[in-house]
């Protein structure tokens, strides 16, 4: 009649003896000494794991447990040459035609000329026409600590026969001037779009700017949606363009 040892997986012997021991992890009889610790990452080294384990169990130390160890950034070169941002983003508006000359120093002003502004910063183009891939629906909630896609409280949104729309809130609509807001489901669809925003004394008012006169009137529908935006814009540019048909 067979019968199972109860040495298990140990090996006994009378001339040398060995203590046995039972694996922590498959609970098998194996000769202590065959039983091995169980290290794994930890961080940035191995750590041991506190478990005897025989061979068959013995784990490989997983690697997704184990710290990324980044280089050390590269040394900085002397005399860099970096590109210039601010000249190769950024569309000037020049003033083109025969060199003149200057009235006081009597030196040649060569074409073109870059027109400034009294900070001495260059004008840029203001570009006009519909941005395109914006969507009310995929505005992001919220950039660093403020919150966007907030619903404005809209009581009215009333033309004037121009490009300008003036918009009242029955609260405080927390919006800066060259704030952005997206417009939805107005009586026109010249009106509707993504929009900097001008605000003046109240802090219930704001106005915006479309690309074509709009005949006066309000434009508040039924389904009207304004929200507040957060639009990336061009270099030096602060305004959204213009929107409308």
């Amino acid at each position: 009649m067979g019968y199972a040892s109860k040495a298990g997986r140990a090996k006994t012997s009378a001339k040398n003896p060995l203590a046995f021991g039972i694996c922590d992890r498959c609970g098998f009889n194996y000769n202590h000494q065959d039983l091995a610790w169980q290290f794994d990452w930890g961080g940035a080294s191995l750590i041991n794991k506190r478990i005897l384990v025989c061979r068959p169990c013995m784990d490989t130390p997983q690697n997704q447990l184990r710290a990324i160890v980044l280089p050390a950034d590269p040394v900085p070169i002397m005399n860099p040459r970096v590109e210039s941002w601010s000249d190769a983003e950024s569309d000037f508006i020049v003033e083109s035609g025969t060199n003149t000359i200057d009235p006081t120093t009597g030196l040649t002003i060569y074409n073109p000329v870059f027109i400034v502004s009294e900070t001495g910063d260059n004008y840029v183009n203001q570009p006009i026409g519909p941005p395109n891939g914006l969507e009310q629906n995929a505005i992001p909630p919220q950039f660093q600590t403020t919150a966007y896609a907030v619903v404005l409280p809209v009581l009215s949104m009333v033309a004037n026969g121009t490009t300008v729309i003036t918009v009242t809130c029955s609260s405080a609509h927390n919006l800066s001037n060259n704030g952005q807001i997206s417009v939805e489901g107005t009586g026109s669809t010249a009106t509707d779009g993504f929009y900097s925003v001008t605000v003046g004394q109240s802090q219930t008012q704001f106005t915006y700017t479309v690309a074509n006169n709009v005949p006066s009137g309000s434009i508040l529908g039924s389904t009207t949606l304004v929200k507040t935006a957060n639009v990336g814009l061009p270099y030096d540019i602060v305004q959204i363009p213009q929107t409308g048909l």
